[in-house]
């Protein structure tokens, strides 16, 4: 049995709301909460909330294609977040919080191409899509405190009035995608 894995990235503001959605969908292996998009070598927390570095915020996901496509990743990350705002997500604020897919092959930079232009056509969003499309370079894995925050911190007040109005509306959308609860 050949391994059929892939991986899709993306940044689409605090990485704690995200990876909290993406790990809840059918297909989705694994969620890694990390930094890309930047300059700087092994990056900090710290230093990505600087604003400095050129990093933002981003999930790297690891998926089996025969169960959730490209697409379907990519319909879920352009619901969940406004990628009509450069450098903000709710107050989140500093380019680490970018709308931001990083693609892994020249078929995922095509499929996201499409699934933007489809989206400013359908003029779901008043304003222009500023969501970037680029090659990923680099990933870096964020500290291990990052990984799995929202399970680990769910009575946290970020995780309370953030991240699970966020979870509740996505369970919502996307009933038919999830595991079961």
């Amino acid at each position: 049995m050949s391994d059929t894995r892939e991986q899709a990235t993306f940044g689409g503001g605090c990485f704690w709301c995200t990876e909290a959605m993406f790990r809840e969908l059918r297909g989705v292996k694994s969620v890694v909460a990390g930094y890309a998009g930047g300059d700087t070598q092994s990056p900090t927390y710290q230093e990505v909330s600087s604003g400095n570095t050129g990093h933002a915020e981003v999930v790297q996901i690891t998926f089996d294609p025969s169960e959730i496509s490209y697409e379907d990743l990519l319909e879920v990350f352009f619901a969940t977040h406004d990628p009509t705002i450069s450098n903000q997500q709710g107050a989140d604020v500093g380019s680490q919080y970018r709308s931001l897919i990083l693609y892994h092959t020249d078929k995922q930079k095509e499929l996201a191409q499409t699934a933007k232009k489809n989206l400013e056509e359908s003029k779901r969003w008043p304003r222009p899509i500023v969501t970037e499309i680029v090659p990923l370079k680099k990933f870096f894995p964020a500290e291990q405190y990052h990984q799995k925050y929202y399970e680990n911190n769910r009575v946290a007040p970020y995780c309370q009035v953030v991240i699970e109005p966020k979870l509740e509306k996505f369970r919502k959308q996307f009933q038919d995608k999830i595991y079961p609860t």
